[in-house]
C-alpha cells in the first residue's frame, strides 16, 4: 500500500478518517451488546454468564473506548508501526478499566477491533474504496510481523489458556487473517442481512458461525476442552437445523442460552468476533454508509443498571445503532 502523496495534509485527513472510523468501531461493539440471544454473553436483557459485568459497564465501556479506536485508525491511515499501536492500545484498556473499576468487558475487543479500526485507516489512506478482502491483508502487509511478535499479558486468563490448551488466541486469530471472522462469522452477517434478516437476528446468525469455528480462550477458561467442545456442538446443531432461519429461532438459541448461564460458559472471545463482523459489515458491506448521530446516541445518557429477565426500572430507550429499534436501560 502507498501513503497519500501529499505527506502535509495527511494529519488532517487522518484525523477525518479516524473519527469516523472510530464511531463506527463503537457503533459495532453497542451492535454485539444490543444482540440477543447469543448465549452466556452480556446483553441489555440479562448478564449471560457473568456476576461482575452488564450492559450498563458495557456502556461505559464503549463510550470509553471510543476516541482510541479513533486514534487507531488515525496511526493506520499515517502508516505508524506496531508498536504505536500497541502503545494506543495500552492506554485503551487502562482507560477501560478505570471506566469499568477494574472490570475487563473489551480487552479481547481492542486488539482484535483495534486491528481492524487500523486496517480501514490504512486502507482509506489510498483513497480506494474498502472492501472486506482488503482488511486482513493490509493488517498483515502492515502490522504482520509485529502482531507475530506480539507477546500478550500473561495475566490473562486468555494467555492462561492460550498456554495450556495450545489454542491460537487473539493474536493467533489475528496472525492468521482472522479465519473465523472473515470465513465464518462476516459471510453469516451478510448472508442473513442478504436474506432478509433484521440486524439484531443477523447478529445471532453471526454469533452462533463464529461460536462453531472459533477456539474461544474465554471457553476454556471458563469449561476447559469439554466446555469448548460443548459450545461448538451447541452451535452446530444450531446452524444445521437452519439457525435463525428456521421457526422457533429464537425459542432455541434461548435455551442454549439457558444452558451456558447453567454451566457458566462465557464465550467472550465470539462476542469479540462478532463485534468484529459488525464493523466489517459497518465499513465495508454492501449497505456499508457514513456514520450519523443516530448511529451512535449514548452521550450523556445515565445508566447504571439492568435487571435480567425482571423488569427495568427508571427506564429510558436507548437506539440499537442503524437497526431502527430500541432496548431499554436503566438511568
Amino acid at each position: 500500500m502507498q501513503c497519500l502523496a501529499d505527506r502535509a495534509a495527511s494529519p488532517a485527513k487522518a484525523a477525518c478518517a479516524g473519527e469516523t472510523v472510530g464511531l463506527l468501531a463503537a457503533r459495532a461493539l453497542f451492535a454485539e451488546l444490543a444482540c440477543f440471544p447469543k448465549p452466556g454473553l452480556v446483553s441489555f436483557r440479562d448478564r449471560g454468564s457473568n456476576r461482575d459485568m452488564d450492559a450498563a459497564l458495557f456502556l461505559r465501556s464503549i463510550l470509553a473506548l471510543r476516541p482510541y479506536f479513533a486514534s487507531l485508525a488515525r496511526a493506520g491511515y499515517l502508516g505508524e508501526p506496531f508498536e504505536v499501536l500497541r502503545r494506543i492500545g495500552v492506554d485503551a484498556e487502562e482507560a477501560m478499566l478505570a471506566a469499568t473499576g477494574g472490570v475487563n468487558t473489551h480487552r479481547g475487543a481492542i486488539f482484535s477491533l483495534g486491528l481492524l479500526a487500523a486496517g480501514a485507516g490504512r486502507i482509506g489512506s489510498t483513497g480506494r474504496r474498502l472492501t472486506a478482502p482488503m482488511l486482513p491483508e493490509a493488517i498483515l502487509e502492515t502490522w504482520g510481523e509485529g502482531i507475530a511478535a506480539h507477546t500478550p499479558p500473561c495475566e490473562s486468563h486468555g494467555t492462561r489458556a492460550r498456554v495450556r490448551f495450545g489454542a491460537p488466541g487473539a493474536r493467533g486469530e489475528a496472525a492468521r487473517g482472522f479465519p473465523s471472522l472473515f470465513r465464518a462469522g462476516y459471510p453469516a452477517l451478510e448472508d442473513a442481512v442478504g436474506g432478509g434478516c433484521d440486524f439484531n437476528r443477523a447478529m445471532t446468525q453471526a454469533f452462533f458461525a463464529v461460536l462453531a469455528a472459533l477456539d474461544d480462550t474465554n471457553l476454556l477458561h471458563r469449561g476447559g476442552r469439554e466446555g469448548l467442545i460443548f459450545a461448538r456442538e451447541c452451535a452446530r446443531r444450531f446452524l444445521s437445523a437452519g439457525g435463525v432461519f428456521a421457526p422457533a429461532w429464537r425459542v432455541r438459541a434461548g435455551d442454549i442460552h439457558t444452558r451456558f448461564v447453567g454451566r457458566g460458559l462465557n464465550p467472550g472471545g465470539a462476542g469479540d468476533m462478532l463485534a468484529c463482523a459488525a464493523f466489517v459489515h459497518f465499513v465495508a458491506g454492501p449497505s456499508a454508509s457514513s456514520p450519523t448521530k443516530e448511529f451512535f446516541a449514548m452521550e450523556g445518557t445515565e445508566i447504571t443498571e439492568v435487571h435480567g429477565g425482571r423488569g427495568l426500572s427508571k427506564k429510558r430507550l436507548v437506539p440499537l445503532c442503524g437497526t431502527g429499534r430500541t432496548a431499554w436501560a436503566s438511568r
